[in-house]
């Protein structure tokens, strides 16, 4: 088998590279295909060692800056992908690797993390939080997202087989493609979060500060509670707004290594969480910790959180619902058994990824072979059709 991996950008070491970076292992000898390449040099080893094929973005100037913009580029960039001498072709997809051109005869599969939220069912949270609701802009950008829709549909339907990273997933896939998938859990690195050390009087929260992870809703609930601290940890956009929210009891660190992230993680009181997440590491991270995860009950988080047993789920996206939480959390506290929590984080294993994805594609590759397995020709005849003979022929050619 020959095997091409299709990813969008690479440009950090996050949830969707780590994921990528196993199903990379398992195949050693695939190569890598992506719009751009920028990806850390500290990340260039084991799977990511290898060389990348990037697309004519690459060549952009200030691309890795500015690519988030070029969204409209991006479909006709991905179709330009010359893929026809691969058997196999695996796209890591949230946004249009799925869109490469495969033969009859090839295998596509797709690890999809979500249809694109801002041109489905997000999009007007998307234009709110851009500040385009209104105007010409908000037109323009509605126009853009129409097509980019149209296309993104059209291209889901040239997918042999999609893999969901949550049943949420599964549900938005059917939605908006009308096509069925398997759901296989990403990969949690749950042995490098244990659980060590005596607990902490302070909550804890960590993530990229982009509107959709509602991280200034944290900062504002526990800026009104001054008698219980917070550290926040993370960085992003939307940090300014953060720390102009934030009271004496709240603490902003920015960005931290692993070290100082796995410490706090396993002396919290709890972990918060409060965006709808197509799956969400972190909380499974906390939790892989002994700590209890206090979560939006909506998309990922309420598939990894058991409620009253490994954390509690709040309903609504609100200060005020995070404030009740965690009232709600301090009166039932001495209820929560560490090694219970991490027993539940150990099912998002990497190991268990690894088994489940390689399974999934000789799986598939075994009913695509049989498929696509061309019948030998015969020459026998049914027992009720005539021969036709030379005399027959002779006949006709007259009439004709």
């Amino acid at each position: 088998m020959r095997i091409a991996f299709v990813h969008e950008w690479l440009t950090t070491y996050a949830g969707s590279e780590k994921v990528l970076e196993i199903m990379m292992s398992e195949f050693p000898d695939a190569d890598l295909f992506c719009l751009i390449d920028h990806l850390p040099a500290e990340h260039r080893v084991g799977s990511f060692g290898r060389p990348f094929r990037a697309s004519y973005m690459q060549k952009i100037p200030f691309v890795s800056k500015i690519y988030r913009y070029l969204l409209p580029l991006m479909p006709f960039a991905i179709e330009q992908f010359d893929l026809s001498s691969y058997d196999i072709i695996i796209s890591n997809c949230h946004a249009v690797a799925k869109g490469v051109i495969t033969g009859p005869d090839q295998l596509h599969i797709c690890y999809c993390y979500s249809p694109m939220r801002y041109a489905w069912d997000l999009q007007a949270q998307y234009l709110a939080e851009s500040g385009i609701q209104y105007g010409v802009r908000s037109l323009i950008a509605r126009w853009l997202l129409h097509r980019i829709r149209t296309w993104d549909h059209r291209a889901a339907q040239n997918v042999d087989h999609f893999i969901a990273c949550s049943a949420y997933i599964k549900r938005r896939i059917k939605k908006a493609y009308h096509r069925r998938s398997t759901v296989i859990y990403p990969n949690v690195a749950v042995d490098d979060f244990v659980i060590d050390g005596p607990r902490g009087n302070f909550y804890m929260t960590s993530s990229r500060m982009v509107p959709y992870k509602k991280m200034h809703l944290i900062v504002e609930a526990f800026s009104k509670m001054p008698d219980r601290e917070l550290i926040v940890i993370g960085t992003g956009p939307q940090f300014s707004r953060c720390k102009a929210l934030a009271g004496p009891n709240v603490k902003l660190l920015g960005y931290q290594p692993h070290s100082v992230l796995l410490w706090h993680m396993q002396r919290a009181r709890a972990f918060i969480f409060a965006a709808e997440e197509d799956f969400g590491i972190t909380p499974v991270e906390a939790q892989a910790c002994g700590t209890p995860v206090l979560a939006f009950g909506k998309g990922g988080a309420a598939e990894t959180v058991v409620d009253r047993v490994t954390g509690l789920l709040f309903h609504e996206q609100s200060s005020v619902a995070i404030q009740h939480a965690v009232r709600e959390f301090e009166s039932i506290e001495g209820s929560f058994d560490p090694e219970i929590i991490r027993a539940n984080a150990l099912r998002f294993s990497t190991e268990r990824f690894r088994k489940e994805f390689k399974q999934y594609v000789y799986a598939k590759w075994r009913g695509h072979k049989k498929n696509i397995a061309v019948p030998q020709p015969t020459l026998a005849l049914a027992s009720d059709e005539p021969a036709y003979s030379p005399i027959d022929y002779e006949r006709e050619s007259a009439t004709l």
